[in-house]
């Protein structure tokens, strides 16, 4: 990464948004006191989590869903006085300018990629796009797509799999369009009809069909059931309920659940084989008073009831594991309150009294 593009991430870093839900990640950005994102980002949601470099993880409200250019706006009280929103450009875009993708690929923080226009306007469907050569993954969608004065060109929307590096950005003058559309409306709760293309305000709808031509909109329906776990993953969230985590915030996906008691940091996981997995990394192994480490460590399992020690790689951890058959409300939440309670003593007793090392997590996750 040359100079410029490094000065250009360093001045857009904190506006570049993370979005999380339980089906999925993402990236956006912010505009106007609005994060931008795909429609697709969101999946159909009222409610996703939001994150920047500065700003931990909260609750933004999908405020417009746009299916038909794959858009949707967020509103997060916290950000709308932002000082330093992106803004659109309003110069044409030409084959083979330089432009630099930012956003959040597979989960990660904050990659950022460099590359050209391969064709500055690409028809896909009825939907014009920037096509582009910036290596994209998943999780990238919703993020911008960046000029050389760090101008927003488009919103990174769609890959071709398995090509090299093919991209595709819904261009600025139809974000724009979509913006304008929206604020003339001054309300929220908005959806456009991916038939007739009509802005509709959900109070309009019956039934799950667009007022103006009769179909069928889906979107409305995932909006207005919203997210709704079942099972195993209901019972987890009852018994986080009943220890008073917050559940939303705490979500990372329909089976994977993170949250911190105090300054230690619990991973909830239920894996497809039926193990469901609480644990906690206390530290790192140090390079001095090993032996008495480990034996400490053994010593409380052979003590510890329905929690243990374990050494992955450097890391110790303490853990709660089950099978999903055998988990019930009332063992489930004293085994976690166990968890809860005793991984915050660990921790400080193990780097105090034998010096190991603070856990090592990313920055921003």
């Amino acid at each position: 990464m040359n100079s410029a593009t490094q000065k250009m991430v360093e001045q857009t870093i904190e506006s570049i948004v993370q979005i999380t839900n339980p089906y999925g990640s993402g990236s956006g950005f912010l505009i106007d006191g609005l994060i931008i994102t795909n429609s697709h980002v969101v999946s159909g949601l009222k409610e996703v989590l939001i994150s920047t470099k500065t700003l931990p993880k909260t609750i933004g409200t999908v405020i417009y869903d746009d299916p038909a250019f794959d858009l949707a706006f967020i509103r997060s009280p916290i950000l709308i006085e932002h000082k330093n929103p992106l803004i659109l450009s309003s110069q044409s875009v030409q084959d083979g300018d330089n432009v630099i993708a930012i956003g959040h690929p597979y989960g990660l923080n904050y990659s950022t990629t460099e590359g050209i226009v391969s064709k500055a306007t690409r028809l896909q469907g009825e939907v014009e796009y920037i096509q582009f050569d910036a290596a994209i993954n998943p999780g990238n969608s919703g993020g911008p797509l960046l000029n050389e004065s760090a101008e927003v060109i488009g919103v990174n929307t769609f890959i071709i799999q398995n090509s090299n590096n093919l991209g595709f950005a819904l261009p600025a003058y139809t974000l724009k369009e979509a913006l304008d559309q929206f604020n003339a409306l001054k309300t929220e709760d908005v959806i456009r009809c991916g038939s007739c293309k009509n802005l509709i305000h959900e109070t309009s709808i019956k039934n799950d069909y667009c007022p103006k031509c009769g179909t069928k909109l889906e979107v409305a329906k995932r909006r207005r059931e919203g997210y709704k776990p079942s099972g195993v993953v209901a019972l987890i969230e009852k018994i986080l309920k009943a220890l008073e985590i917050n559940v939303t915030l705490a979500r990372r996906s329909q089976r994977s659940w993170r949250f911190e008691i105090g300054k230690t940091r619990i991973d909830i996981n239920y894996y497809d084989n039926g193990i469901i997995i609480a644990d906690s990394a206390l530290c790192r192994i140090p390079q001095e008073n090993i032996e008495e480490l480990y034996d400490f460590l053994l010593s409380e399992n052979s003590a510890l009831e329905r929690l243990q020690f374990s050494i992955n790689e450097n890391t110790v951890y303490l853990s709660y594991i089950i099978v999903d058959s055998s988990l019930s409300e009332e063992y489930g939440t004293a085994a976690l309150r166990k968890l809860f309670d005793n991984a915050p003593r660990y921790q400080a007793l193990l780097l105090s009294q034998f010096k190991a090392l603070e856990p090592k997590f990313d920055e921003f996750e």
